[in-house]
């Protein structure tokens, strides 16, 4: 129950719109987010999260959506915000520490010059945003280790996962997006994506009506790759002439048949016998009538 009626809220949502559309929304984001934590298995008890947290309008609402549960004693883990503040040139470093302080959000802004190194090392013309990310990923891991914690959770959303998906598929020859939860390398560290299931519009929608102090992600100079505007620009398309193609694909990411692939890594087909009409079908494939 989403009522703040008697001011029980989180300080994250003082000054919440009272229309029927935002809780709507609100109720629909919260809901999504708990979905998908159990869905995944995400909660450890006793865990402590590192949330990351941009500044832009995913991070403020996986922020506020996390708080949000943990208040309601629906997230027994503890949360502690992370803003890595990467030295771009015009970055303003005091609005996430200020607004945090003022929530009463426990946080740790760090302060690593990954900009210069980004410049460095990519060629002229070339995007930032692969390395910059490589970077920014090792440096929260770390922290999430000095700090304690069992995972470092992103605010990715239903369409970047969308978007991911079609982009390995297009460029990559492979069929992979990023999972809602996954193991680091290392072994040592869970990462997690509570928004997966989550549509950007109603991100946007809600640290929107909450007006949160965004900070714009293309302060470098640099802006995403060539290859996921395409992907974006597809998929914007196919929703236009087919709205709701966007939740019908990602379902179908939720709802994958290793037997109708072609993946002998995923599915024995050598292995597969003839036998009588009566038998049991293979995985996959009870709904396909055997030939006779």
């Amino acid at each position: 129950m989403l009522d703040d009626e008697a001011e029980d809220i989180h300080p994250l949502f003082h000054g919440a719109p009272k229309s029927t559309a935002f809780r709507k929304l609100r109720k629909r984001i919260v809901r999504e987010v708990r979905e998908a934590i159990e869905t995944y298995g995400m909660i450890e008890r006793d865990a402590r999260w590192l949330v990351c947290l941009s500044g832009g309008k995913d991070s403020y609402t996986l922020l506020a959506v996390l708080h949000e549960l943990k208040w309601r004693g629906l997230l027994p883990v503890e949360l502690l915000a992370c803003n890595l503040d990467q030295g771009q040139p015009g970055f303003p470093a005091t609005v996430l520490p200020e607004f945090l302080s003022r929530m009463g959000v426990p946080h740790r802004i760090e302060y690593q010059d990954t900009y210069s190194i980004v410049m460095d090392k990519v060629p002229q013309g070339r995007t930032y945003c692969a390395l910059c990310s490589r970077l920014r990923r090792g440096n929260l891991y770390r922290i999430a280790r000095e700090e304690g914690c069992s995972a470092v959770v992103l605010g990715h959303h239903r369409d970047d996962i969308l978007e991911t998906f079609f982009m390995n598929l297009f460029h990559g020859g492979r069929l992979a997006t990023m999972p809602p939860k996954l193991v680091n390398e290392e072994g040592d560290l869970f990462l997690y994506r509570p928004l997966a299931f989550v549509a950007e519009a109603d991100c946007a929608a809600f640290a929107r009506a909450m007006d949160y102090p965004i900070i714009p992600c293309d302060l470098c100079g640099s802006q995403d790759g060539l290859q996921r505007q395409q992907v974006k620009a597809i998929l914007d398309g196919w929703e236009r002439n087919s709205p709701g193609r966007r939740q019908v694909m990602f379902r179908a990411l939720m709802n994958a048949r290793p037997s109708h692939l072609l993946d002998t890594g995923l599915f024995d087909f050598a292995g597969l016998t003839r036998g009588p009409a009566d038998a049991p079908a293979s995985p996959g494939d009870e709904d396909i009538p055997r030939l006779r």
